[in-house]
């Protein structure tokens, strides 16, 4: 016979939550780190049109995006169904687009001025009218690097 026994025999022991606010502090931090907030509110509806050959850009920081697009349904009242230019938050015409390329080259620093880019996002039922007259008014502000953003798709044919 054994001298000792044990008396919780048959009894699950109860979860230990010590370490509970260790682990909700660590996700919190977690998610406080590699987060990232949206800063353009996009107003204008992007259906983007597709390539094969895309190239991905290299510093998505010195890139200044430019949407056009049919307003969203909640801005249709007031500004109709024509495409829009959007820059930032806010809808603009080309007779705004140097200025903003002037504020775009400001929050730069100097030596970032050369390889900035503009980007331009238009979704795919947009008539090239609007994308012409956006790309004169860029060639006016001397914003001469332009690409068109897009979806890689294998084919185009399917």
């Amino acid at each position: 016979m054994s001298k000792f026994q044990r008396k919780d025999k048959g009894k699950m022991p109860g979860i230990s939550t010590a370490s509970l606010p260790d682990i909700v502090f660590m996700l919190l931090f977690f998610f406080m780190v590699s987060t990232t907030m949206r800063e353009v509110t996009i107003n204008v509806r992007q259906r983007l049109p597709s390539a094969t050959e895309v190239q991905k850009l290299e510093k998505r920081s010195l890139v200044s995006f430019i949407y056009i697009g049919e307003p969203r349904t909640a801005f249709q009242a007031l500004l109709g169904t024509e495409p829009r230019i959007q820059l930032n938050d806010q809808f603009a015409t080309t007779a705004d687009i140097a200025a903003f390329i002037a504020s775009e080259r400001e929050a730069r620093d100097e030596s970032e001025i050369p390889f900035m880019r503009t980007s331009l996002k238009v979704d795919n039922e947009v008539r090239m009218g609007i994308v012409d007259d956006v790309k004169q008014a860029l060639r006016r502000a001397n914003a001469l690097n332009i690409n068109y953003s897009t979806l890689t798709v294998e084919s185009i044919f399917d």
